[in-house]
């Protein structure tokens, strides 16, 4: 039952807004976090939590139990049909988690929501957000059911199309044009490809990421012209046909789920307006190469939350803060989908400057640093060289 009166109301129950209700929670402010939403949904997009947010999350007392249900991989590869073009390496990054968790999103929100019922929180759900009143003291947020809360602070966490944005009054601008079409699925294969690294597979016909997961199966997504209404196995088969292994190709035995999406490349035009705030992927979507949507989004909904623990002055360096660098993920995310889809008279350069760059240890170390997301992401002067071994727990946190 919603209550009369909260501090913070969070609206959506995702990563970013449970994260931001366990960062409140952890420092004692009252929350309410409300979602349209009868269940949690048991599939997702995401499926990676890189080092820089695993050391945010570490702040929140979810890294070790997300880590404990995750596959480590110490390995992100860059290829081109058969040909290796780049390996990053994240075994070396200077963090306690010295590699790329690959998890489902629906997981992440478990262990999430876990840790809020842990610290006394709850998600109430099928309250469906119609109507948001604001003023000088806070906002009134009004429901479907005829139900109302009055709220210092809202936050919202309710995705891209995000009702608390539009109530609001906040622009979300982007192109006109109808988004990049994506297909993605959960399949069985059988594959000779490395079960422990994330691959990008660069294609004319744009990117494909072959992602494996703890269960045994492998996450695939993947830019298409049009996406099929539903999504089948000849689909996918077809994608890695046209744009995985040659010598040793793939094949799809089960589709597990399936769905398709679209993504504008676009960012809110501002993060605040009054009591109302903005994080995750109702403040910037983008495409999902490289995974940092999900990513950058748990990392405002901490940075957020320890701003609303902290104070009004915060909130402004809050709305600051996060923009710029969602402006920078979305060129890092737009950059990579470009150099999926170089055009043939382009592809040897780019192969050329891939196989270079892999070749070069200060050149892979940034790469790596920059995937992983931390904030800021300078590489320390005194990292120690990179021994040809593979990972291992390091001791040391990262810089910042």
């Amino acid at each position: 039952m919603l209550p009369e009166r909260t501090d913070v109301l969070v609206v959506g129950a995702g990563p970013t807004g449970l994260a931001v209700a366990v960062t409140l929670a952890g420092h004692g402010v009252t929350t309410t976090v409300v979602d349209r939403l009868a269940a949690p949904p048991v599939t997702s997009r995401a499926a990676v939590v890189h080092a820089g947010t695993l050391e945010v999350l570490d702040r929140i007392g979810v890294a070790d139990p997300l880590a404990a249900r995750g596959l480590r991989s110490a390995r992100f590869s860059v290829r081109d049909r058969d040909r290796l073009l780049l390996t990053v390496r994240f075994d070396r990054l200077p963090s306690r988690y010295p590699y790329a968790l690959l998890i489902s999103q629906a997981e992440t929100e478990a262990v999430l929501a876990d840790r809020l019922t842990a610290l006394g929180g709850r998600v109430l759900r099928s309250y469906e957000l119609t109507g948001l009143d604001l003023d000088g003291y806070g906002a009134t947020a009004r429901f479907a059911d005829g139900g109302a809360v009055r709220a210092r602070w809202v936050v919202g966490a309710d995705g891209m199309h995000s009702r608390v944005r539009e109530l609001a009054g906040i622009g979300f601008g982007g192109p006109a044009d109808p988004g990049e079409s994506f297909l993605l699925a959960d399949v069985r294969v059988d594959s000779a490809l490395p079960r422990d690294q994330v691959s990008l597979f660069l294609s004319r016909g744009g990117p494909l990421v072959w992602a494996p997961l703890p269960d045994g199966t492998v996450r695939l997504v993947a830019t298409v012209d049009a996406a099929p209404r539903e999504p089948r196995a000849h689909h996918f088969q077809a994608l890695l046909d046209e744009r995985g292994p040659v010598r040793r190709p793939d094949r799809v035995t089960e589709v597990v789920w399936a769905s398709r999406f679209r993504i504008h490349h676009r960012i809110a035009s501002r993060y605040r307006s009054g009591p109302v705030l903005l994080a995750g992927d109702a403040a910037h979507v983008h495409s999902p190469a490289g995974g940092q949507g999900m990513n950058l989004g748990l990392r405002d909904a901490v940075a957020l939350g320890e701003a609303l623990a902290a104070g009004p002055e915060a909130l402004d360096r809050y709305a600051a803060d996060r923009r710029p660098r969602a402006e920078e993920v979305l060129g890092f995310a737009a950059g990579l989908t470009r150099l999926a889809a170089a055009p043939p008279a382009l592809r040897p350069l780019r192969d050329l400057l891939l196989r270079t760059a892999s070749a070069l240890p200060p050149a892979r170390r940034r790469l790596a640093v920059r995937l992983a997301g931390f904030e800021p992401a300078p590489l320390p002067p005194d990292l120690p060289p990179e021994p040809p071994q593979r990972g291992g727990r390091s001791g040391s946190s990262v810089r910042r």
